[in-house]
C-alpha cells in the first residue's frame, strides 16, 4: 500500500477570539485505518498559526486511506487564550486537483468555556451533519470511597465497539463541573460524540499517572447510549496506582450487565434570533416537539456560550424521543434575568430518517448505520427538516405579551392556532381564594396539549378571590376534542391556599364549551395536600343539575373525577446517613408510557410535620389523568434553604386503582457537593420489588349526622364495606387528619368522602362503622349512611343507602361505639342517549338481619389465671365477621376474667351464618395481664346454635409460647385450619428439623404427592467484611438440565429479623419445583441501589428427597458498587461439595391430640419410626404455635429416611412446659409417593402424674390395612455377674435390645429377682412386659453410671428370652465395664452367639427380576443376557430366554429368572446386552430395542435385594462385546447378612480443633458415630488429668462398638458447660482398626451459641 502526503488546511473562523496558541492535533480517518493523532506542527503557508481568519496549511504523511471519511481535530487546552473557533477542515491528496478536495465544516468552538466544552471534535464531509450522524456516549465515572482515591492525573478512556473502536479521548471537560474531577466518591460525567461503534464489548481506562497524587480508586463507569438505547455498566473497584496492587496505571474492563433503556434519537435544533433592537435574552429557553407518535420531554436550549443574541444562529444537539412526523413545537422562555424580552425569527429541527426508495412514506428509524442492512432494505438515510416560522416578540411588554408559542412546520400544516377562553371559577368557602400563581395545561385527545402556561392577565385586578370567575385566553394550536387539564398554583405568597369550584374552557373556533369540576381544596393543609389537580370534562347534564338545586350543595361529580383519575400514594425514604435530611423544596414528576404528569411539588406528608428527615418516610398523594403504565420518575429539589443536601434511599409509588405498587431504589445523594453534584435525578423502578394485587374501585361515601343535641363528634371515624360470603375491604378512616376530625360529623352535617378500597362484587351486604372514641366529646348520633358507585360501563352510578338512626356513644343506648349497618334502598341515575338522567329508587329485598350473640368466656381455674388487662374478640362467620370488639361489659360479673370463673356478654352484629373461628387477644395492660383462657361459647340468640372454642392455654407474654392473641376454631371445624391467619405463606421460614409451617394443606399435600413439588432446604451464611450485611430481600432459583427451572423462590426472614447480619446464618425452607439433576443455581437479592451490597459467604442447599446436599464457598459480594456489579449470581453446581445425605421419602403425619379436659400440650415432643430397613433418628415435631391442642387433627408434612415398611414409632416428650401433659389419641403417617398408610395409636397420656407409671415415653406398632406389624411380648432377661474378684457393682446399669424389628428402647435394669443386684457370680433376672417383639434380636449395648463404692462390674453374659417366640439370645460378653479396668469403657457392646453358626457357601443362588418399561416399543422379542460383577468376582453369563409358548419382557411386564451361580459378594455392577434369539448374524432386525425400566437382583442366601435403576433403551448386538452397564442404586441388606457382621472393632477417632482465637473448649463433648449397620450411641470423649480440645490441638480416642460398616455421618456436640464453651472443630477423622480404613468428616464451623447459626452440634458427612 503507498504511502501518501495529505494537505489539511485548517481554517480558523472570524469571530472575536476565534484564534488559539494551544497545540493543535488531527487524525484523518477512512476506509483503510487512521493516520493516528499527528500535532499540527510545521505549517507550509503562515507563522502564526490558528490565527482570527487564518487557512493554515500542513502535510500528513499516511500509508492510504482511501477515501477520508472523518476528521478528528482539537487541541490540549493549553496556553492562554486556548479557546478556538473552526471554521472548518479541508483534505485532498497531493497531486491531485483541487476539485478532489474534501470539505470537513466545523464552526464550532473548541473551547472549554464555548458551547458544550469540547475541545476535540470529528467532522464529516459537507452535507453530513455531524450533530445527526454522531452518537454521544454519556460516561460517568465514579471514583471509589476509599483513602487517598481521589486522582490529579489525566484520565483517558477508549471503548471497543462491534463495528469499530473510537479514538482515546482524555476525559477533559466534564458535563457536571465538579472543578475538581475525580475526587472520592465522586461521580464524573463525560460525553464523547463519536461515529456508531456498535454495541460496546469493552472499554480500556487509565491515567497518564503525573501529578502529585497520581494514583486512582476507580469504582465503576456506567456508559448511557441513548441512541442504541442501552445502558453499560463496568465495574471495576481497583486502583490504577504504580504503588498500589498490581501496579497497572490501565485497565481493560467487559461490562457486567448490559440494560436497555428508552431509545432516542438525535436532533440538530438551529434558533435564529431576530436583528431587532434588544432582540437577544438571558432568559432560559426551552422547546418541547410535538409528533404524531407522541412528544419529547422538556428540552432546555442552553450551553456554556451567551446564546441568543441579536442577529446570532445557535445550533443545539439534542437527544430526545422519536415523535414521529412533527406537527408543532413550543418554544418559550422563563423571563427571568435582565433584559429578558426576545425576538425569535425561526427554529430549525433536522433528524436522520430512514426512507424506502419506493415509497414516499416516511419510516419511523432510529439512528443507525449498519450498511449492509441498508443495501438489503434499499433504505435510505435522508435528513429531515423542519422550520418553523416565529418572526415575533416572546416579551412581557411586546406584541401579545405572551412569553411561549406554539410554531406550526412551515408549508405543509393543515393545523392553524386556535384561542381558548379560560374562565376560573374560585369557590365561596371561607378562605377560598388565593395569592399563589396559578398554571394551566389543556390536553386534547389527539392533538398534543399547552404546556404549562402561568395564568396572568385576568378581566379582575385580584385575581382568584372567593366566589369570582377569572376569563383568561391562551393561544395554541388547535388541540381538537379536550380531554383533561392540569392546574395548579406554586404555593407562594401570604395565602395560597385555594378552593377550585370549576374550569369552563370555550373553545373559540368551534365555540364549544367544556366543563371541569374540582370543588376541592388546593392546599397544602386541606384534603388530601396537593397543590396541583388533574380535571376531566363532564356532561353538561350533571353540572346543570348541580346549579338547579341549590339546595343540595354537596359536589356529585367527585366520583366520576376519581374513577377517571389514577391516585399514586407516593412514599419516599430519606436515607439513615448524617445530614441525609433536606429543608429544600422536592418536586417529583411522574412518566407513563403515554404522558407525564408534569412538575408536582411534594408540599404535604402524610406522616411527618418535618419533611424529609434522615431515616424517615414521607407519604403525598400525586393524582393524575391517563398517563400510562408507570416507566420512570424524576425526582430533584430546588437546593434552596440552609440544608440543601439530601440522601434519597427510595420512592415508592402504589396505584390502588391499578393494584400496583412499584419501587423505585436511588440509594444516592441529590446535593451539589456529593456524588455527581445533580439535584434532581431519574430513577427506574425495580422489576424484583414491584408488587401487584387486585385493583381497588373508588366509592363515594356519604355521613349524615343527626339533627339533634350532642349530636357530632371529633373522633376518628371508620368504616369497612362487606360483599356476599364474607369479602370485606380493609378498615378505613375517612378522616385523614386531626384538623379534618374537628372540620367534620358536626351536628345536622353532610359530609363526603371518596376512598378507594378493594371491590366488594356487585352487592354491599353490610357495613361497620364505628369511631376509636377519645377526645372530650367523642359521642356520636348517626342518622345514615350513603354509599355511590359507578355502574360498570360509566354511564351513570347506584348509590345504596344504610340508616342507623342510633347513637355511637359510651354513655348513650347500649354504650357501643361501632355499629353495624344493613341497606335499605338502592337509588340508581343513569345516563340515556338523549343526554338526560334516568333516576329509579327501589327497596332491598330480605337484607341480613341483625343478631344477638352471647358470648360466654370461661377463665382457668389454676393459679394466677385472671387477668385485668382489656379482652377483644373477633368472631369469623362464613358470611363475614364481627371486626375486633372489647368485651367491656360483663353481664355476670363486676371484676371480669377471674380464675374459675365464666363472663357473658352480648354483641350484636349482622347475621354471620356458621361461626368457625375466633380471634380473641389482651392489650397486656395492668399488673397482672397473664390470662388462662379455658373456652369460649358463643349463643347465636336469634337460631338458637351454640358453638364451642376451647382454648385451654395461656395468653401471656411470659408463659407458654409468649403470645397474648390465639385463634381458636369451632370444636367440630374440619377445614383448613391456618394457623397464620390467612396470610398467603411464602413458604420461607423454617423450623428446625425443616417440617413446613402449617400451610394450605391440600394444594401442598397434593402437590407433594404428584411429585411436582419438593423441598429444599437453603442455609445462607453472610459474610463478616464491613458492610457484608443486607437487608434487601433475596431469592435463588434452582436450574436442572435444559430449561427447567424452580420459579424465583424468596428468601423471606422470619419475623422479628430484617436483615441478613454481618456472620449470621440463616435457614430456610423452601418449596420448588422438582428440577432433577441440580444443574446450577442462581442466587441474588432484590436490592438495586448502590448501597445494597451483600456478602455471600456460602451458600447450603440440601434436597431431601434426593439425598444429595451441595454447599457453595462462594465468597462473592452481590452489589451493585462492590466486585463485578452484579446483584445475582448463576452458581454452577460442579463447583459445589456435594454430599450423600441419605435419601428421605416426605410423609403426611396427622397427629390427633385426645378430647379430654388438659389433652393439648406445649412440651417438646419427639418421634422416632422404626422399619424394616433401619430406624430415623430422634425428630422433633415442631409446635408450630397451635399444633397439639384439645381435640386437634394436625397435618403437616415430615421428611423420614427410607425404612418402609413401618415397624413402629417411638414418642417421646420432654414433660417440661407450662402444660406438660398430653393425651396423645393416634398418630397417622401417609408416605406421599406411594399413598401407604400406617397407623400408630396410643389413646393414654404421656405425663409423670397422669400416666400411672409416669411415662414420657410410649411405643406404638404400626398398623397397615387392619394389620399389625409387630407383636406383643414380654422380654426376660438374665445377667450373669463373672466370678471374679471384685466383679460386683452397686452402679444402675441399664442397657437396650437390637433386633430386626429396631430396639427396644433405653431399659433400666431395676427390679430384679435378687435384693442386692449385680453381685460377684450371681444371675439376676429382669421381666419386661408389655413389649413389642423385636424378632430375632443382633445385638445388645448395656452400660453402668459408675455410681456407688466400687462401680468397676465385669459382665459375663446376658440371656434374652422372647415369650411371642419362645427363643432365647446369648450376648457373651467376659469383660470388664470400669474405669480402671481393661480399655476403661463403661459401656460394651454385645453380639448375638447364636447367629455365629451361619457359614456361607462357596454356590448360591440368584433371583433376577426385570421390568420392561410401560411406553410403546418398549418390548423385545429377543433374548437378553447379564453377567453380575461383584466384590468377590464376576458371575458367568446368564441368558434369559425368550420362547414362543412364553413369552417374556412384554410392554409393562415383570419378569422373574433363577440362577444358581458361585457367590460373587456385594454386586457393584451388572452388564446387560439384548441378543438375537437364533444367534445368526441378520441385518433385518437392526432397529430393535428393549428398554428396560428397573432389574432386581436378590441373592438367595441371605435374602440381599440389589436394585438398579436402567431406564434407558438395549439395541439387540449380535456381538457380545455390546452392552450397558449399570452400578447398583439401592441394597436393602437382610437382617441375617447384618447380624453377621456384628463383630467387635475399635474405632479410633481423632478430633482436630481449629486454630482461631478462642477456638478450644472445656464443655463435655460427645459424639455419635453412624455407619450402614447402626450407631454407636451417644458417647462422652474423656481422657483423666488431660486438657482436651485445645486451640490448634489433635486429640485421639478409642471406642469400641460392634462393626457399623460403611460410616455414613458423626454427630459432634458438647453440654456448653464451663467457661467459654464455644468451640471450633476443624474436622473428625475415624479409622476402623480392623480394615485400616480411615473417613474423614470435615467440619471448619463453630459450635457456639453466640456464633453463625447458634448451635452447639453438628452432623458432618464424610469426604471422600
Amino acid at each position: 500500500m503507498p504511502v501518501i502526503k495529505y494537505r489539511v488546511t485548517v481554517c480558523t473562523g472570524t469571530v472575536s477570539g476565534s484564534g488559539t496558541d494551544a497545540n493543535v492535533f488531527v487524525c484523518l480517518i477512512g476506509d483503510q485505518g487512521d493516520t493516528g493523532d499527528r500535532v499540527l506542527y510545521n505549517c507550509i503557508n503562515t507563522v502564526n498559526k490558528f490565527e482570527k481568519g487564518n487557512a493554515d496549511e500542513f502535510f500528513v504523511e499516511a500509508v492510504t486511506l482511501k477515501q477520508v471519511r472523518r476528521v478528528r481535530i482539537g487541541h490540549d487546552g493549553k496556553g492562554g487564550s486556548s479557546g478556538w473557533y473552526l471554521a472548518k477542515v479541508i483534505v485532498r491528496e497531493e497531486g491531485q486537483p483541487e476539485s478532489e478536495a474534501v470539505e470537513f465544516p466545523c464552526y464550532r468552538w473548541l473551547d472549554k468555556n464555548e458551547d458544550d466544552g469540547r475541545i476535540v471534535r470529528e467532522l464529516v464531509p459537507a452535507g453530513e451533519s455531524p450533530m445527526l450522524r454522531n452518537v454521544s456516549y454519556h460516561i460517568s465515572v465514579k471514583t471509589g470511597d476509599v483513602p487517598g482515591a481521589s486522582s490529579d492525573s489525566k484520565v483517558f478512556i477508549k471503548l471497543y465497539g462491534e463495528k469499530a473502536d473510537s479514538s482515546k479521548e482524555t476525559l477533559l471537560v466534564s458535563d457536571n463541573d465538579l472543578g475538581n474531577y475525580f475526587e472520592r466518591g465522586r461521580v464524573d460525567e463525560f460525553t464523547i460524540d463519536t461515529m456508531d461503534i456498535g454495541k460496546i464489548n469493552r472499554i480500556l481506562i487509565g491515567h497518564d499517572n503525573v501529578g502529585l497524587r497520581c494514583g486512582w480508586f476507580l469504582a465503576s463507569v456506567q456508559i448511557t447510549v441513548p441512541v442504541q438505547g442501552r445502558q453499560y455498566m463496568f465495574p471495576c473497584n481497583r486502583w490504577l496506582d504504580k504503588d498500589e496492587a498490581d501496579g497497572r496505571v490501565e485497565v481493560e474492563v467487559y461490562p457486567s450487565e448490559i440494560l436497555p433503556i428508552e431509545k432516542l434519537i438525535n436532533y440538530e435544533v438551529s434558533v435564529v434570533t431576530g436583528d431587532v433592537r434588544a432582540a437577544g435574552t438571558n432568559a432560559k429557553v426551552f422547546m418541547q416537539i410535538y409528533g404524531e407518535t407522541g412528544k419529547t420531554e422538556l428540552i432546555i436550549l442552553e450551553n456554556r456560550s451567551n446564546n441568543f443574541e441579536r442577529g446570532a444562529t445557535d445550533i443545539f444537539k439534542r437527544e430526545a424521543a422519536d415523535v414521529g412526523k412533527i406537527y408543532k413545537i413550543r418554544i418559550g422562555h422563563d423571563g427571568k434575568g435582565i433584559g429578558d424580552g426576545w425576538f425569535l425569527e425561526s427554529v430549525t429541527l433536522k433528524r436522520l430518517a430512514k426512507r424506502t426508495k419506493d415509497s414516499d412514506k416516511k419510516k419511523k428509524k432510529k439512528k443507525k448505520s449498519e450498511d449492509e442492512e441498508e443495501e438489503e432494505t434499499k433504505d435510505e438515510e435522508v435528513m429531515d427538516v423542519y422550520t418553523f416560522v416565529a418572526h415575533r416578540w416572546l416579551a412581557k411588554d411586546e406584541g401579545d405579551k405572551e412569553l411561549v408559542v406554539e410554531l406550526v412546520p412551515d408549508g405543509e400544516s393543515a393545523l392553524e392556532e386556535n384561542t381558548y377562553e379560560v374562565h376560573v371559577l374560585t369557590g365561596s368557602v371561607l378562605g377560598a381564594g388565593t395569592d399563589a400563581n396559578v398554571f394551566l395545561s389543556i390536553y386534547g385527545i389527539g392533538r398534543g396539549d399547552t404546556g404549562e402556561r402561568q395564568l396572568k392577565r385576568s378581566n379582575n385586578l385580584n385575581k382568584f378571590e372567593k366566589g369570582q370567575v377569572d376569563v383568561f385566553t391562551i393561544k395554541a394550536i388547535d388541540l381538537g376534542e379536550l380531554k383533561k387539564l392540569r392546574i395548579r398554583h406554586d404555593n407562594s405568597g401570604t395565602s395560597p391556599s385555594w378552593f377550585l369550584e370549576r374550569v369552563e374552557i370555550v373553545d373559540l373556533k368551534d365555540s364549544t364549551t367544556y366543563y371541569f369540576p374540582c370543588q376541592r381544596w388546593l392546599a397544602v393543609e386541606e384534603d388530601d395536600g396537593q397543590i396541583v389537580r388533574e380535571l376531566v370534562p363532564v356532561d353538561e347534564a350533571f353540572v346543570k343539575k348541580d346549579s338547579e338545586n341549590e339546595g343540595q350543595s354537596l359536589a356529585t361529580l367527585g366520583l366520576e373525577q376519581k374513577a377517571k383519575s389514577t391516585t399514586y400514594t407516593v412514599k419516599v425514604k430519606t436515607g439513615d446517613k448524617k445530614n441525609a435530611g433536606t429543608d429544600a423544596n422536592v418536586f417529583i414528576t411522574l412518566y407513563g408510557s403515554k404522558d407525564d404528569t408534569g412538575i408536582v411539588s411534594l408540599k404535604a406528608s402524610k406522616t411527618n410535620k418535618n419533611k424529609f428527615e434522615r431515616g424517615k418516610v414521607d407519604e403525598f398523594t400525586v393524582e393524575s389523568v391517563d398517563i400510562g403504565d408507570l416507566k420512570k420518575i424524576k425526582i430533584g429539589h430546588d437546593n434552596k434553604g440552609n440544608s440543601t443536601g439530601w440522601f434519597l434511599e427510595w420512592v415508592e409509588l402504589d396505584a390502588p386503582s391499578l393494584g400496583q405498587c412499584l419501587k423505585f431504589p436511588c440509594g444516592r445523594w441529590l446535593d451539589k457537593s456529593e456524588d455527581d453534584g445533580a439535584v434532581e435525578r431519574i430513577i427506574f423502578p425495580a422489576e424484583l420489588q414491584t408488587t401487584e394485587y387486585i385493583p381497588f374501585v373508588p366509592y363515594e361515601i356519604t355521613v349524615y349526622t343527626s339533627d339533634i343535641f350532642g349530636a357530632g363528634t371529633d373522633a376518628d371515624v371508620f368504616i369497612v364495606l362487606y360483599g356476599s360470603d364474607g369479602i370485606c375491604t380493609q378498615q378505613k378512616s375517612l378522616c385523614l387528619n386531626k384538623r379534618e376530625q374537628r372540620m367534620y360529623f358536626e351536628r345536622n352535617s353532610v359530609n363526603q368522602f371518596i376512598v378507594e378500597l378493594e371491590d366488594v362484587g356487585d352487592i354491599i351486604e353490610k357495613i361497620r362503622i364505628g369511631h376509636k372514641g377519645g377526645g372530650l366529646n367523642s359521642g356520636w348520633h348517626l342518622d345514615r349512611v350513603a354509599i355511590r358507585r359507578l355502574l360498570p360501563n360509566g354511564k351513570g352510578s347506584e348509590t345504596v343507602t344504610f340508616p342507623c338512626e342510633r347513637w355511637l356513644a359510651k354513655s348513650e343506648d347500649d354504650g357501643e361505639i361501632v355499629r353495624e349497618l344493613v341497606p335499605s334502598e338502592i337509588f340508581t341515575e343513569k345516563l340515556m342517549k338523549d343526554g338526560t338522567l334516568k333516576q329509579i329508587e327501589e327497596e332491598v329485598e330480605d337484607p341480613l338481619e341483625v343478631h344477638t350473640y352471647k358470648i360466654s368466656v370461661f377463665t382457668g381455674d389454676i393459679y394466677g389465671a385472671g387477668t385485668d388487662a382489656n379482652v377483644f374478640l373477633n368472631i369469623y362467620g362464613d358470611l363475614g365477621d364481627t371486626g375486633e370488639r372489647k368485651l367491656s361489659k360483663s353481664e355476670t360479673n363486676f371484676n371480669k376474667f377471674e380464675r374459675g370463673q365464666e363472663d357473658t356478654f352480648t354483641v350484636q352484629a349482622v347475621d354471620l351464618g356458621i361461626l368457625y373461628k375466633i380471634k380473641i387477644r389482651h392489650d397486656n395492660s395492668m399488673f397482672s395481664p397473664d390470662w388462662f383462657l379455658d373456652k369460649v361459647e358463643i349463643l347465636d340468640e336469634t337460631t338458637e346454635e351454640s358453638f364451642i372454642f376451647l382454648c385451654e392455654r395461656w395468653l401471656s407474654k411470659k408463659k407458654e409460647d409468649k403470645k397474648i392473641e390465639r385463634t381458636l376454631y369451632e370444636q367440630s371445624y374440619d377445614g383448613e385450619r391456618n394457623s397464620l391467619d390467612g396470610l398467603s405463606l411464602s413458604l420461607s421460614s423454617q423450623d428446625s428439623s425443616g417440617n413446613l409451617k402449617e400451610t394450605k394443606k391440600s394444594s401442598l399435600v397434593k402437590a407433594a404427592e404428584e411429585g411436582s413439588l419438593i423441598p429444599y432446604h437453603i442455609t445462607v451464611t453472610t459474610g463478616t467484611v464491613y458492610d457484608s450485611s443486607t437487608d434487601s430481600r433475596v431469592y435463588i432459583i434452582i436450574m436442572g438440565p435444559q430449561k427447567v427451572r424452580t420459579e424465583r423462590l424468596w428468601l423471606d426472614l422470619p419475623e422479628g429479623k430484617d436483615e441478613f447480619a454481618d456472620g449470621s446464618v440463616e435457614k430456610f425452607s423452601v418449596w420448588g419445583l422438582d428440577v432433577g439433576e441440580i444443574k446450577k443455581v442462581e442466587v441474588g437479592h432484590d436490592g438495586a441501589t448502590p448501597e445494597s451490597c451483600w456478602l455471600v459467604e456460602e451458600l447450603n442447599i440440601v434436597v431431601p428427597t434426593k439425598g444429595i446436599m451441595y454447599n457453595f464457598v462462594c465468597k462473592c459480594w452481590l452489589a451493585r458498587d462492590k466486585g463485578d456489579g452484579l446483584t445475582s449470581r448463576i452458581l454452577n453446581i460442579l463447583d459445589a461439595d456435594c454430599i450423600n445425605i441419605g435419601v428421605k421419602v416426605l410423609y403426611e403425619v396427622t397427629v390427633v391430640t385426645g378430647d379430654i379436659e388438659g389433652g393439648g400440650t406445649d412440651a417438646s415432643i419427639f418421634m422416632t419410626v422404626f422399619g424394616s430397613s433401619g430406624n430415623t433418628e430422634e425428630m422433633p415435631l415442631e409446635k408450630n404455635g397451635d399444633r397439639f391442642e384439645r381435640g386437634q387433627e394436625d397435618s403437616f408434612i415430615m421428611e423420614i429416611a427410607d425404612i418402609a415398611p413401618l415397624r413402629k414409632m417411638r414418642i417421646r416428650t420432654d414433660g417440661k412446659g407450662t402444660r406438660p401433659h398430653w393425651y396423645l389419641e393416634r398418630i397417622i403417617l401417609k408416605n406421599l409417593t406411594n399413598q401407604e398408610v400406617a397407623t400408630f395409636t396410643y389413646g393414654e397420656w404421656l405425663s409423670k402424674l397422669k400416666n400411672a407409671k409416669g411415662n414420657l415415653v410410649c411405643e406404638m406398632p404400626a398398623v397397615v390395612n387392619d394389620e399389625q406389624m409387630m407383636e406383643d411380648t414380654t422380654y426376660t432377661l438374665q445377667v450373669k455377674t463373672s466370678d471374679i474378684g471384685g466383679a460386683g457393682t452397686d452402679a444402675n446399669v441399664s442397657l437396650i435390645l437390637f433386633g430386626e424389628n429396631g430396639d427396644s428402647g433405653t431399659l433400666p435394669l431395676k427390679e430384679s429377682n435378687k435384693s442386692n443386684k449385680f453381685e460377684r457370680n450371681q444371675m439376676d433376672e429382669f421381666s419386661f412386659s408389655d413389649m413389642l417383639s423385636l424378632g430375632d434380636l443382633c445385638k445388645v449395648r448395656i452400660w453402668h453410671d459408675n455410681k456407688g463404692i466400687a462401680p468397676g462390674w465385669h459382665l459375663e453374659y446376658v440371656d434374652v428370652m422372647d415369650s411371642a417366640t419362645d427363643k432365647t439370645f446369648r450376648f457373651q460378653c467376659d469383660r470388664w465395664l470400669a474405669k480402671g479396668e481393661d480399655d476403661g469403657q463403661l459401656i460394651r457392646e454385645l453380639a448375638c452367639a447364636n447367629n455365629d453358626i451361619l457359614e456361607l457357601k462357596e454356590r448360591t443362588a440368584y433371583e433376577i427380576v426385570t421390568v420392561t418399561s410401560d411406553r410403546e416399543d418398549a418390548e423385545t422379542k429377543e433374548n437378553i443376557w447379564i453377567i453380575l460383577e461383584g466384590k468377590l468376582g464376576r458371575s458367568k453369563e446368564f441368558l434369559m430366554e425368550n420362547s414362543s409358548k412364553k413369552r417374556r419382557f412384554e410392554r409393562g411386564a415383570t419378569d422373574t429368572f433363577q440362577f444358581s451361580s458361585k457367590n460373587v459378594g456385594d454386586i457393584a455392577a451388572i452388564c446387560v446386552g439384548h441378543c438375537p434369539k437364533d444367534g445368526k448374524k441378520s441385518s433385518a432386525k437392526a432397529d430393535v430395542f428393549w428398554h428396560v425400566q428397573e432389574i432386581i437382583i436378590t441373592e438367595m442366601e441371605l435374602c440381599n435385594k440389589y436394585f438398579f435403576r436402567c431406564n434407558v433403551k438395549i439395541p439387540l448386538c449380535y456381538k457380545r462385546r455390546d452392552y450397558k452397564v449399570f452400578e447398583c442404586a439401592k441394597v436393602t441388606e437382610s437382617f441375617a447378612s447384618k447380624a453377621r457382621s456384628l463383630v467387635p472393632v475399635k474405632y479410633e477417632t481423632i478430633i482436630v480443633t481449629g486454630f482461631e482465637k478462642g477456638a478450644g473448649t472445656n464443655a463435655n463433648v460427645f459424639i455419635t458415630i453412624f455407619g450402614l449397620n447402626g450407631d454407636s450411641g451417644k458417647r462422652a470423649l474423656k481422657h483423666k488429668f488431660r486438657n482436651l480440645f485445645e486451640r490448634g490441638k489433635t486429640n485421639r480416642f478409642y471406642l469400641e462398638t460392634l462393626d457399623m460398616g460403611e460410616l455414613k455421618k458423626v454427630r459432634i456436640e458438647h453440654d456448653n458447660s464451663g467457661l467459654a464453651p464455644g468451640w471450633l472443630v476443624e474436622r473428625v477423622e475415624i479409622t476402623n482398626s480392623a480394615t485400616g480404613v480411615t473417613t474423614i468428616f470435615p467440619c471448619g464451623k463453630w459450635l457456639d451459641e453466640n456464633r453463625g447459626d447458634g448451635l452447639i452440634w453438628r452432623e458432618l458427612f464424610p469426604r471422600y
